[in-house]
């Protein structure tokens, strides 16, 4: 076994049997391309609507660092007749380490200024992966989508691509080392990083239809994107020697390719998988047709000053402009805006530039670090460590998210009222300003809790078109309940579940993701969400075949429509009225739950950042309903159809002023639109008392 040791040391290349064309240091083609690539990167994060496919600038950087790192160790070969790994880290710890380090403790420092209070301990986290370069593997099994990501991304999140740069350095310069030495023939060198290549290909293709966050994140998955460059590197006397018009038009071509994938592509688009092969060709064609001493074509348009100098920048950009852009925002409590985005973007050049003369340059052209490997190294380990110990002693001072006053225990208090209603009333109208100090659970925990609907897969997401058989309460009783709807419907399966546990009776759910109650095609992801309407069929289907004594539909007034509605009140009410027809035909009993008030923003982040001012995070009741066309509608069509209508607002809101986002000891809000599992768990009486009321229970 070859032991690390070993391969630190210059390792003889063999002479090759015919000169290598000397590669050129610089290149300002490739320089101009990396602004390109950041520029691409940054604008997509922005949010810029036309330039979804931003993201592919990303694979146009892995192109450049697999030719520009692969070119260097050539240049050392053809000039020492020897490559040393130990140097090789050396120059890349100079390179990289000095401004990421940086970057990493000043966004911990902003995320404890500005940040949500609750995740400070999974920033913490995301701050060791990133300085210790793991960023991608602890995005890949936590299943991240990158390019669909839901709530608020980590500020340390786009340090996914420099962890899978410095996992592919890890192996690549040892394999062309190895090879180098063991393999005499020049063209024979080639098939062992071409093998390894093609195999990466294949597995990015494979794992992108079964797993799209490891296809993304994974290391296996994007080293032919790196090798790419580092085998044009290998072979770039070729394209040195092709004539000036083939050059100028493949350049030019390459441009296109990265341009086009840029404006087509989206969030949607499966990605990497053969969709990466058009930036990844893109890059290839621009630098190979630069590769003549004389450059032409877009090779020439790359190398204007405007473009190179963006490249001089592009690594420092990359770096700070992802978390000014998470953090900006929640510093200013706006909402991340196009506008916002795109001069948070631009000021992100500021410390860039900055970073560049000040921190970049001096510690990289430093004579005493260059030339002295270990000195070098010494330095990368002591800021990795820094980094690390930086961590450490930010997770020992937790920062304060409560008032360190307690409160009564809502579940207990509506349990043992006479009136639990009543007394939920007077509790909803006192709610306090500040989040006590024995709130249940804790807010970090809020988000984390889900209902057995969810744990159990009986909440079907966008895709399913059929529930699976999920029966809770007394699975044995004859006396049947149905929870019908969507996820504003699943929310309240807690109470239901505690309803029909002490009732005796039979629980079925049958609830899926963002899919109404009327028979509306809606919109979802851009286009019909025929499977809200499929699944919807087949739910009404199967409440005929069980005949429940009671049906408790419920739905979110958050709906696009998928054709124009000439008038929008009569078709929604009449969309509710045929469903809730058949459910009044087939069922003893149906009560239509309208939609519950929605808070100002995701109310847990909101109470993370003002934990002592909750009334920054409360709606007031005008603006929490979310839909009144829609709320009227379903309201009109339940009376219509004879089913009893039952108001959610008193259990979340006072007769005036706004909706409080705590009650007594229980958090009211999930995120952004759901009531958390904990109090809808503690309304169980209050739900029970309002059936009791309508003769359901």
């Amino acid at each position: 076994m070859t032991r690390t040791s070993d391969l630190s040391r210059p390792i003889r290349a063999a002479a090759p049997k015919r000169p290598v064309p000397t590669l050129r240091p610089h290149r300002r083609d490739i320089q101009g391309l990396r602004g390109l690539a950041v520029t691409l990167v940054v604008l997509g994060h922005a949010g810029l609507p036309w330039l979804a496919g931003g993201y592919v600038g990303v694979d146009v950087f892995f192109v450049i660092s697999g030719f520009v790192i692969t070119s260097g160790l050539l240049r050392e070969a053809e000039r020492n007749g020897s490559a040393s790994l130990r140097r090789f880290y050396a120059a890349r710890a100079l390179r990289i380490l000095p401004a990421a380090s940086l970057v990493c403790v000043c966004t911990l420092v902003g995320c404890r200024l500005f940040a949500s209070k609750i995740r400070y301990e999974e920033f913490l986290h995301d701050a060791l992966a990133g300085g210790l370069y793991v960023m991608n593997v602890d995005l890949a099994v936590s299943g991240t989508d990158y390019l669909q990501e839901g709530g608020a991304p980590s500020p340390f999140q786009h340090l996914w691509s420099l962890s899978v740069e410095e996992q592919f350095y890890l192996l690549w310069p040892a394999l062309l080392l190895v090879t180098w030495k063991a393999v005499r023939r020049p063209w024979l060198r080639v098939l062992p990083p071409a093998v390894l290549c093609l195999v990466s290909y294949v597995l990015s293709v494979r794992t992108t239809a079964v797993s799209p966050s490891w296809a993304y994140f994974g290391p296996h998955t994007r080293l032919w994107e790196l090798g790419a460059g580092g085998l044009l590197a290998l072979c770039a006397a070729a394209p040195a020697r092709l004539p000036r018009s083939v050059a100028a038009a493949g350049s030019w071509l390459g441009l296109s390719a990265i341009l086009a994938s840029a404006l087509v592509y989206d969030a949607d688009t499966p990605f990497p998988g053969h969709a990466a092969g058009l930036p990844v060709l893109g890059a290839l064609l621009v630098i190979a047709g630069g590769c003549r001493p004389s450059p032409s074509g877009a090779s020439r348009l790359l190398g204007l000053r405007p473009a190179t100098w963006v490249g001089d920048v592009s690594y420092g950009w990359y770096l700070w402009h992802w978390p000014l852009l998470v953090l900006v925002p929640a510093a200013l409590n706006r909402t991340a805006t196009l506008p916002l985005s795109l001069q948070v973007s631009a000021v992100a050049l500021l410390p860039a530039w900055a970073s560049l003369r000040l921190v970049e340059n001096p510690v990289r052209f430093r004579t005493s670090l260059r030339d002295r490997p270990g000195a070098a190294l010494g330095l990368g380990l002591g800021l990795t460590s820094g980094v690390v110990c930086f961590c450490l002693v930010a997770a020992s001072f937790p920062p304060t998210i409560s008032s360190g006053v307690r409160s009564p225990a809502l579940a207990e208090s509506l349990a043992a009222a006479r009136d639990p209603g009543d007394r939920l009333a007077r509790l909803v109208s006192t709610a306090g300003n500040r989040l006590p100090a024995n709130l249940s659970p804790a807010l970090p925990d809020v988000k984390k809790q889900r209902s057995a609907v969810y744990r159990d897969g009986c909440h079907v997401g966008y895709g399913a078109t059929r529930s699976p058989d999920c029966v809770y309460g007394d699975p044995a009783s004859r006396e049947v309940v149905v929870l019908f709807g969507d996820s504003h419907a699943a929310q309240w399966f807690p109470a239901l579940d505690r309803v029909s546990r002490d009732n005796g009776w039979k629980l079925v759910s049958l609830t899926k993701a963002s899919c109404k109650t009327a028979d509306i095609t809606t919109r979802s992801g851009g286009s019909a969400y025929t499977s809200c309407d499929t699944w919807r069929e087949e739910a009404l289907r199967r409440i005929t075949e069980l005949r429940p004594m009671l049906v408790v539909a419920a739905s979110s007034e958050a709906a696009e429509p998928v054709h124009r509605m000439s008038d929008p009140s009569r078709e929604w009410t009449r969309g509710y009225e045929r469903v809730y027809r058949r459910l009044a035909r087939d069922a003893g009993a149906v009560a239509v739950l309208l939609d519950s008030p929605w808070p100002k923003g995701d109310a847990v982040e909101c109470a993370a950042r003002h934990p002592l001012r909750l009334g920054e995070c409360e709606a007031d009741q005008r603006d929490a309903i979310r839909s009144p066309t829609l709320r009227k509608a379903g309201e009109t069509a339940a009376r219509r159809a004879g089913a009893e209508v039952v108001d959610p607002r008193p259990w979340l809101c006072p007769p005036r002023g706004g909706c409080p986002t705590v009650v007594a000891d229980t958090f009211v809000y999930r995120d952004e639109s759901h009531v958390a599992e904990s109090y809808a768990r503690a309304l169980a009486p209050v739900v029970r008392e309002a059936f009791r009321k309508l003769g359901l229970a």
